[in-house]
């Protein structure tokens, strides 16, 4: 079982005013994907690093299944870590650099050249298993890595922003193939990135990091639908969410002369100034005498299916930007004021104060 289990996990560089990681609590099922996400930092990368025995841990302790990892040095860890730089030897081929760690833990060159065959089949690299890593193209060399990893047949792969240095087409590509790699092979994988239309299309859960403290750990879906503070709100969703700042009023968010409904768990709850979230798809367009928020557009950027609208309101407690989107063939112009409403369910509330959800 390669459950993976953080019990308080702190981490503290020498000289810094407060922990980069003041003790993290996460558990990782067998098997899972799990991402850690979050603005530059928070924290991801020495979470992992502290996984993989490259930094230390001052207090608490990590366990793999039921084994105490905390003080083992990398190489007894039994986990495959996949870098951002790809960390190839320029002087060996594909075949080489795959099999390298086996040959350094004395696996006999049979076992060795099986292995490398069957990762270079998974991975699609069976024509460059010849060629050096210069021969290769940054997709590839990432691959390479991959399969690296892959040959050693560990209990875990820690990545840690691997595909940064990818363009973004062969961002979208490699993304695919990793995360269709890891339910293949079932290993528990740790993933470390910024980018959170990579966490959200990659990962079983995601952990979303702020200042080395976990702020939610959830599905995809269930950070997008259900964001417990205004950060896990304003972090994941591209484009991010609308956030209004509003007063509560009779059960209503009033922002300037605009009432926006809200759910009833929200309506019992606010007072004072609160934070009222919406999804730039949550808006539809309504008539000027239907009262909505007006909006003047800026910029619409057309995609084809869909498109963004961007422009802004003038209404006291709106930010500069206002985000809606729309189908490709609604016909909003550069220019031009539209309205726009949205029902309660799909209306967020937070304590601006506090950053809580106050939202069923």
């Amino acid at each position: 079982m390669a459950t993976i289990t953080f019990e308080k996990a702190q981490r503290w560089y020498p000289g810094a005013d407060v922990p980069a990681v003041p003790g993290i609590d996460l558990e990782i099922r067998d098997g899972e994907f799990m991402v850690l996400v979050g603005p530059s930092g928070c924290g991801k990368s020495t979470t992992l690093r502290m996984l993989a025995g490259l930094e230390e841990v001052n207090s608490g302790k990590i366990f793999i299944g039921d084994r105490d990892i905390t003080n083992l040095p990398p190489k007894d860890r039994d986990i495959a870590m996949v870098f951002q730089n790809y960390a190839l030897y320029p002087h060996m081929t594909v075949a080489e650099n795959m099999g390298f760690a086996l040959k350094m833990a004395k696996i006999p060159a049979a076992e060795r050249e099986k292995r490398v065959q069957e990762a270079a089949e998974i991975l699609g690299l069976v024509e460059f298993l010849d060629r050096k890593p210069k021969a290769l193209s940054g997709g590839q060399r990432q691959r390479v890595a991959m399969g690296r990893a892959i040959v050693r047949s560990p209990q875990v792969f820690c990545m840690d922003e691997p595909l940064s240095n990818l363009d973004a087409k062969m961002r979208v590509q490699t993304r695919t193939d990793i995360a269709k790699l890891q339910a293949d092979l079932g290993v528990t994988t740790v993933y470390v990135t910024h980018d959170q239309v990579e966490a959200m299309t990659m990962g079983d859960r995601v952990a979303v990091m702020k200042l080395g403290e976990l702020q939610q750990v959830d599905t995809p879906l269930g950070l997008y639908d259900r964001p417990v503070n205004l950060f896990v709100a304003g972090f994941i969703g591209s484009p991010q969410m609308n956030l209004l700042e509003a007063t509560a009023q009779e059960g209503q968010a009033k922002i300037g002369d605009y009432l926006v409904p809200v759910d009833e768990t929200a309506a019992k709850k606010m007072k004072g100034n609160i934070t009222v979230g919406v999804r730039p798809e949550a808006w539809r367009i309504v008539s000027e005498n239907e009262g909505g928020l007006p909006v003047r557009v800026t910029v619409v950027e057309e995609l084809g299916a869909d498109a963004f609208v961007y422009g802004s309101s003038g209404v006291a407690g709106t930010p500069n930007n206002i985000i809606v989107r729309v189908t490709g063939r609604d016909k909003v112009h550069k220019g031009e004021t539209i309205h726009v409403t949205t029902d309660p369910h799909h209306v967020h509330v937070f304590d601006t104060a506090t950053g809580e959800r106050l939202s069923d």
